[in-house]
């Protein structure tokens, strides 16, 4: 299977396409969205010192890109001989990396709310997995790849914070599925002086909370700061939930995700995110965040 995306499609609010692909006889999933290509491997050149997940690079029309194998990242075991190995070349974080599978098999649309946290996975690998995805015949567990990137390049985004008092009242609900990001997050406004801080790791819970909150009329919730892909309700979804929420409209939304690109950004602005910025730019998010709760002029 050779494949490019050519053409990023509309999707129905809610809905996500999903590349399935295999290491090891087990069935992973990504976001097509996170996906540029499909090629047959090429040859990899080491470089030396890298980072253990690090076979070395290949250059792809011109560009020089880190090849991340799979099967090392995950603990399992590199050497078995694979007839149908395949490169994904894909881009989120800003950064684009080549990924590389055993086998690729198909892409298939679902909902998001198909999506369930992950329970018990074997030893190790449920770490890198945000969500499972259940099909008749079998499971697709959706990968952590941004984990895994971060693991290999753990100061990417990491920004100098100034500590700042004026933000300790300012209440933030914080979306993100995703275990590492979600204590990246924390921790980093925490110490830029965010004390007023509410985590959910899906849309579902968070829109609960939300709803519960201005109905009992006690809560001033300043800001949501929201990834995209999240299981039961996607962040795209929330956002435009809350934006047409005559009682919850007033929320400054940011969407903080890995598919913030040019191409992607529409996305965002049709469901009325107040601002959207790219994982890992903390430093960003945080200027972002201060100009939102009138800590900053815009």
């Amino acid at each position: 299977m050779e494949w490019k995306q050519e053409v990023i499609e509309e999707r129905k609010t809610n809905e996500v396409e999903i590349l399935q692909f295999t290491l090891d006889n087990t069935d992973f999933g990504i976001n097509v969205l996170k996906v540029r290509e499909i090629i047959l491997p090429s040859t990899v050149t080491k470089i030396p010192h890298s980072h253990q997940h690090v076979e070395g690079i290949i250059e792809l029309r011109g560009e020089v890109l880190p090849v991340i194998n799979l099967r090392v990242a995950l603990g399992m075991d590199p050497n078995i001989e694979k007839n149908e190995e395949k490169f994904i070349i894909a881009e989120f974080n800003s950064m684009k990396v080549v990924m590389r599978v055993d086998h690729v098999s198909r892409i298939n649309r679902f909902s998001w709310d198909r999506m369930e946290k992950p329970e018990s996975i074997r030893d190790g690998l449920d770490l890198y997995v945000t969500s499972v995805l259940k099909l008749e015949e079998k499971m697709v567990l959706i990968l952590d790849v941004e984990k895994i990137l971060y693991e290999i390049y753990p100061n990417l985004g990491v920004p100098t914070i100034q500590h700042n008092v004026e933000r300790a009242n300012k209440k933030v609900v914080i979306v993100e599925d995703s275990p590492m990001l979600r204590q990246l997050l924390q921790e980093t406004l925490l110490e830029a002086g965010y004390e007023n801080l509410i985590l959910f790791e899906n849309g579902q819970d968070a829109l609960t909370y939300l709803q519960s909150a201005v109905k009992e009329g006690n809560e001033q919730i300043d800001v949501m700061i929201t990834d995209i892909e999240m299981p039961l309700i996607d962040g795209l979804t929330l956002t435009k939930i809350v934006k047409e929420d005559s009682d919850l409209k007033e929320i400054t939304v940011i969407i903080f995700s890995s598919l913030i690109t040019d191409q992607l950004r529409h996305k965002g602005e049709k469901v009325g995110a107040d601002d959207q910025i790219s994982k890992p730019q903390l430093s960003q998010l945080i200027d972002t965040l201060d100009k939102h709760a009138s800590l900053q002029k815009s």
